[in-house]
């Protein structure tokens, strides 16, 4: 394959990367060490930080037009890593621009448009999955993400003993609710701190004390899964 211009297309999945840099330099070697191997130009460089919840992408939309608009050639560093996003798949399936991934350099339309399938295919089958283990929590009395813990326990008067007893149980308690949803979600190749985090996060369930979940909760709701029987 001919190929003179390259736009270079990278991606993070936090803020907190987009900031450090963190997972962009080896996407950037990996872009550089592919245009040298062709003796090919960058022409432009854009980089994404976006969440797991986010569908839209605006500088993959820039890196695309301008593509367009020049003839290049759109460079990926990394597709495995996006290749369980359907919306990203397609958008770059239809886009009629020419793309290369590094670490996938026989990917083409049909291929990424096989795994766009395969992708909205394995969305679907972890939604189910995940409904299915929150409605047998349910059916057990249980109330993800609102349990009575330490604060709770305060306000009525308790403490010492009996406080760290209770909120232990209940902290065990969660934790097992939430076992079926973990394995489902590691089951489907999430299995980073963060990933995982922005799984729990996208399908709308709360840590036990209400929040948002973090690379930390998840930490401790995994440990806490290993020593429970």
């Amino acid at each position: 394959m001919g190929i003179g211009k390259i736009i270079a297309y990278e991606r993070v999945s936090t803020a907190r990367q987009g900031r450090s840099g963190l997972g962009l330099e080896a996407q950037r070697s990996a872009i550089e060490a592919f245009a040298a191997s062709r003796s090919a130009g960058v022409l432009a460089r854009f980089t994404e930080v976006e969440s797991g919840k986010r569908n839209t992408r605006p500088e993959l939309d820039k890196a695309l037009n301008l593509a367009r608009l020049t003839g290049a050639t759109l460079v990926i560093a990394k597709l495995d890593r996006l290749s369980r996003n359907a919306a990203f798949l397609l958008t770059l399936q239809s886009s009629g621009v020419g793309f290369v991934a590094c670490d996938m350099p026989e990917a083409n339309d049909l291929t990424v448009g096989i795994m766009a399938l395969v992708a909205q295919q394995e969305r679907e089958a972890i939604s189910k999955r995940t409904k299915e283990a929150l409605a047998a929590a349910k059916a057990r009395g249980v109330k993800l993400g609102n349990p009575n813990g330490a604060a709770a326990l305060r306000r009525a008067g308790r403490g010492g003993v009996a406080l760290r007893a209770t909120v232990t149980k209940n902290a065990n308690t969660f934790a097992e609710d939430l076992r079926e949803v973990v394995e489902a979600i590691q089951s489907e190749g999430y299995t980073t701190l963060r990933a995982m985090a922005d799984q729990l996060n996208a399908r709308g369930i709360r840590t036990r004390r209400g929040g948002r979940w973090h690379v930390s909760t998840v930490r401790n709701l995994l440990r806490r899964l290993e020593s429970l029987p």
